[in-house]
């Protein structure tokens, strides 16, 4: 019988693992191949990351800037993380914590199930297992949303060497959001345009950028052959020809996953969901949360498993992180309502707000009051015709499905 079972062996689940098995817990990470690579890029806000993440785990710092409709300085330093160092970090950490290779298939009251028919028997339930949360009961949590797609951020990439990219984006520097479009499409026509994308070019370490072409949301998202056209078209604009073997990056998940509401289970990291709606960052705040839900964990067991999931919910969703959570989404509906033409001006409008405004709504996770002030900064400074464009969505039913793409 073990104190907690964590299925899912990500970022999120080791490292959520590793601090119940440093407090004294019995605990368990199950995964389908525990060694499987991670092959994604992750960033984070420096900020965010815990103080004790060491600098190995870091692949690259940079201070960071948008192009709306002009530039924009970001005001903060923007960090890529080194996979390997991070994975070591967290491997570290998994010295008290056993480790099951298989694929965990229900909940039973005693435990997880594995497709094998094998039962590991566990106080507490953890999915972290991603946005697919492998422990989701059918029918719970899903509502209408299982009747519409996903709305998905998806990407493409390509790492260069940092001089080949000095024309996009200087050595040391990184370009968080360019949604001047690519050549061919022009900005104020939408047949043209389509959906719009924005470039995304941040140093990875090793004197290398990846250099991305990024639909931030859509609902579904953005296929993979539309985004590397128009990237490597972006690039030509910069006489940039991605060598046939250049390392490659996909990006594809879904930003609008429902909330977990498994009974017996606590969902955590990207299944919980963490996951950004307005930037698909998930990383840093699983990092940063995974001390207080270990601790939440540790005050209840082994007397107390259901005061254990209550208190670990709790900590995952307070009221406050909960009605947090509800804006983001209703600020993502307005997104996704958005005429093409009109996202730059709107991400215009956003990067011009004061810094505090736009850190509280890339960050504040659990911080109401300061979302809130930032929602009605945003709404104070735009015009009246994105002013409706944002009040609409919240008194409409979420979007089912965004038109089709225009073919290449």
């Amino acid at each position: 019988m073990y104190d907690v079972a964590v299925v899912g062996a990500g970022p999120a689940g080791r490292t959520l693992a590793g601090a119940c098995a440093l407090r004294g817990l019995r605990t368990a990470l199950l995964d389908p191949d525990p060694r499987r690579p991670w092959r994604l890029t992750y960033g984070a806000w420096c900020d965010e990351l815990p103080a004790d993440l060491p600098e190995a785990a870091v692949a690259a710092r940079a201070r960071g800037r948008a192009v709306a409709l002009t530039t924009r300085e970001l005001g903060w330093e923007y960090a890529v993380l080194d996979v390997a160092g991070l994975r070591a970090h967290l491997d570290a950490g998994l010295s008290g914590v056993t480790v099951v290779a298989g694929r965990v298939v229900g909940r039973d009251g005693g435990g997880v199930v594995l497709a094998d028919g094998t039962t590991v028997a566990a106080l507490v339930v953890v999915d972290a297992g991603g946005h697919r949360q492998p422990l989701r009961a059918p029918g719970v949590g899903g509502g209408s949303a299982a009747a519409r797609p996903a709305a998905e951020q998806t990407a493409y990439g390509v790492v260069v060497d940092e001089q080949v990219a000095a024309a996009v984006v200087t050595p040391g520097t990184a370009l968080f959001m360019d949604w001047r479009p690519p050549p061919g499409r022009a900005a104020g026509d939408a047949a043209a345009a389509g959906w719009p994308t924005f470039l995304y070019a941040v140093p990875v370490g090793g004197g290398r950028v990846l250099l991305e072409e990024t639909s931030l949301a859509r609902r579904p998202g953005l296929p993979m052959r539309a985004l590397r056209d128009r990237l490597l078209a972006r690039l030509a604009r910069y006489a940039i020809t991605p060598s046939p073997d250049a390392e490659v990056e996909r990006v594809h998940f879904p930003v609008d996953t429902a909330r977990h509401h498994t009974p017996g289970v606590v969902g955590f990291g990207a299944a919980a969901p963490l996951t950004h709606p307005a930037t698909g960052f998930s990383v840093a705040a699983a990092l940063r949360l995974a001390p207080t839900v270990a601790d939440a964990l540790t005050a209840h067991l082994p007397r107390d498993p259901r005061g254990a999931l209550s208190a670990a919910r709790a900590v995952v969703w307070s009221p406050a992180a909960r009605a947090v959570h509800l804006l983001r989404r209703r600020g993502l509906e307005a997104l996704l309502r958005m005429p093409p033409e009109e996202v730059p001006a709107f991400f215009e409008v956003f990067f011009e707000l004061p810094e505090p405004h736009r850190w509280a709504y890339l960050t504040g996770r659990d911080d109401l009051a300061a979302t809130v002030a930032a929602m009605n900064a945003l709404f104070g400074r735009a015009g009246w015709r994105l002013r409706r464009r944002l009040v609409g969505p919240a008194l409409r039913p979420a979007l089912r499905e965004n038109a089709a793409v225009p073919g290449p």
